[in-house]
Parts: structure tokens; C-alpha cells; sequence
């Protein structure tokens, strides 16, 4: 069955190309691998997100919904903070406080003449958050998130990482190009802690997803795109290299690492393996991969919630305390009124 290339699929769609791009990722248009540039052996890996072809059943599908094509259009129409502040009816201030404490997880963003960042939100998302958060839309913010944007946490860059991520890994079954969208989040010093093996860091750079929106012209702002492609909270960075060390173990027994000159296309599937043993299933095996990562993210993780535990019980027993010296002050007689009040008592049996 004949298949359209990206360009003439999306103008049957009359969609712009990144309201196609965008309705690809999100899974509302299904899409099938395109030819490859240049010669790619079967089963070679395909980074994610690359181009991909969508069939003629497809188009046909979605333009005879009944309510095509304004209806599609819709479901990929993104917002930035003016026009997602006006369909919230709050002020541009109170949803950037949300939206920086992550009520609401960019989807795009671009940079402006000025180079700053422009995030972008999905229109039904927000119309969904109205109805189930109205809460947050009226009167007061509540003191923790006050208390989080006087903090400077802005969750912005994080989600939309998040975000990305997942739809990078849904876009692709291969493990290979699995793992290449996960170690795209990690700096090079990161990502050599983690693959040891120079030509698996090659391979992974060679299956490094497209950038999001591609690759500005100006040296100033692709600093700034690289800067927010990357994982720079310690836990969040903790994280992918575990997710790292379990795909590049998931991709290692699917198939080889291709050998010096080979290239990329010569990656060849592994031979199928033979029955795996009852006593060590997959998931045992996978949950050994990287120990010491795991250990350190749940110690941290423990030790915080020590700290935590730790804190309250002083705040409590501090309370504590202090309520007792009050009633103790306002109620409970001292020393020298309990010996002035037995004296009085003493005098007065002596005159009776």
C-alpha cells in the first residue's frame, strides 16, 4: 500500500509541519518507517523521532472523522502564556506560578528574537485542568506553592524532558534507539560514567533522537537549546543513567555493538536465544543491572525522608514544650507561692 512522505501527508491533512510533527509524536496520526537515507541493513537501529511515512488508509481515516479537519487542528493547537492565561480567565502571572511549580507540562517551545524561552502548551490539556483543578484558578494560591516560586523552582524544562522522553520511547520498539533517547538527556562526563565501551557511545551518538525543533542558526541559541535538552537535577539525572544502564542491557542482548568499520547499519540481530533458565527470569536479571545506582537513588531517597521525620519530631516536641511552660506560667503555682501559702495556713491554725 503506497505511502505519503511527511510533507505531502501533512498537506492532506491541512496541518502546518510542526502541527503534523506534533500530532505524530502525540499518536493521533499513524505512521509507518520511512525509506532510509543511504543504506541501512535489515533490523538496523532507526533513531527515534526521524522521518516516517504515513499510509494512504491513514489519510483516509482521519479525513473522513466528522469533524476534519477542524477537529484535529484542535487537538494539536498549542498555547503560550498570554493565550493559555486567557482560556484559564486568570492573570499571565498566576499561570506561569502553576506552570513553574509543573501544574502543567510544556509540550514545545521556541526562542524569541530576545532568546528567551517560549513554552508552549497544549490547548485541551489546559481546558481539562480547568475542570478538574478550578480550585487553583480562584482566590488565594495556596502557601506551598508561594513558598516554591519564592524558592526559584521552575519544573518547566523538567517536564517538558519528561515529556519528550516519553514520546521519543513510544515512537520506537528498537532498544538500541531506545537507549540513544534516554542517553540524549545526559552530558557526554554522564554518559561515559555509564557506557564504558567507546563504540557503544558512538553508536548512541549516531542514534541520538532529532533536535525538538531543530538546530538554530546562532551559536548563543543552540547553547541555550543544548542547555534545556539535558538533565540537570541531581535526581533527575540519577534517574536516566539507571534507565540508561537497564535499556543499554535490554539492547545488548538484542543485538552486538558493530565493530570497527562496520558502521551503524551493520548492527545484526542477535541469534534467538535459548529458553532463559526458571531460576533467573529477565525482570531478576534486568533488576541486578547497575545495583549500586538504585542503592544510592533509595538511600538518598531514605535519608531525606529521615531528615524529614527528623524535623517535624523537633518542631513537635519544641511545641510541645513551649505549651507546657505556658500553662505551666498561667496556671501552675511556684515555689515561693506554695511556701507563702502554707505559712498563711500554719498562722492561721495557730489563731484558732
Amino acid at each position: 500500500m503506497r505511502a505519503l512522505a511527511p510533507t505531502r501527508a501533512a498537506r492532506e491533512l491541512e496541518l502546518r509541519r510542526d502541527e503534523f510533527r506534533l500530532a505524530v509524536q502525540l499518536g493521533l496520526v499513524r505512521t509507518v518507517p520511512g525509506a532510509a537515507s543511504g543504506a541501512k541493513a535489515p533490523g538496523a537501529a532507526r533513531a527515534p523521532g526521524g522521518p516516517h511515512h504515513v499510509e494512504r488508509a491513514e489519510i483516509d481515516r482521519l479525513r473522513a472523522a466528522p469533524d476534519f479537519p477542524g477537529g484535529l487542528r484542535d487537538r494539536v493547537r498549542t498555547v503560550g502564556t498570554t493565550e493559555a492565561a486567557a482560556l484559564l480567565s486568570v492573570t499571565p502571572d498566576r499561570f506561569t506560578k502553576l506552570a513553574r511549580t509543573g501544574h502543567f507540562s510544556p509540550v514545545r517551545f521556541y526562542l524569541n528574537r530576545y532568546r528567551a524561552v517560549v513554552w508552549l502548551y497544549l490547548a485541551g490539556e489546559l481546558g481539562e485542568f480547568a475542570l478538574t483543578r478550578q480550585s487553583l484558578l480562584t482566590g488565594r494560591l495556596p502557601r506551598e506553592i508561594r513558598e516554591r516560586v519564592d524558592g526559584g523552582e521552575d519544573r518547566r524544562p523538567r517536564n517538558w524532558r519528561a515529556r519528550r522522553l516519553g514520546l521519543l520511547l513510544r515512537a520506537t520498539d528498537d532498544p538500541w534507539a531506545r537507549a540513544a533517547a534516554i542517553a540524549s538527556l545526559l552530558d557526554p562526563a554522564q554518559l561515559a560514567e555509564v557506557v564504558d565501551d567507546p563504540r557503544e557511545r558512538a553508536l548512541l551518538d549516531d542514534l541520538r533522537p532529532e533536535p525538538p525543533s531543530g538546530r538554530p542558526e546562532s551559536a548563543a541559541s543552540r547553547e541555550i537549546v543544548d542547555r534545556l535538552a539535558l538533565a540537570d537535577d541531581p535526581d533527575e539525572i540519577l534517574w536516566h543513567r539507571m534507565s540508561l544502564a537497564i535499556a543499554l542491557h535490554e539492547a545488548r542482548a538484542d543485538r552486538r555493538v558493530p565493530r570497527a568499520g562496520e558502521g551503524v547499519g551493520a548492527v545484526a540481530a542477535r541469534p534467538p536465544a535459548p529458553p532463559r533458565s526458571p531460576t533467573l527470569p529477565r525482570r531478576a536479571a534486568t533488576h541486578h543491572i547497575r545495583r549500586g545506582l538504585l542503592d544510592r537513588l533509595l538511600r538518598r531517597r531514605t535519608e531525606t525522608r529521615t531528615e524529614t521525620r527528623t524535623e517535624k519530631a523537633t518542631e513537635k516536641a519544641t511545641e510541645k514544650a513551649t505549651a507546657m511552660a505556658g500553662r505551666a506560667a498561667a496556671g501552675k503555682p511556684t515555689a515561693a507561692k506554695v511556701s507563702a501559702t502554707n505559712e498563711d495556713g500554719r498562722r492561721g491554725a495557730r489563731a484558732g
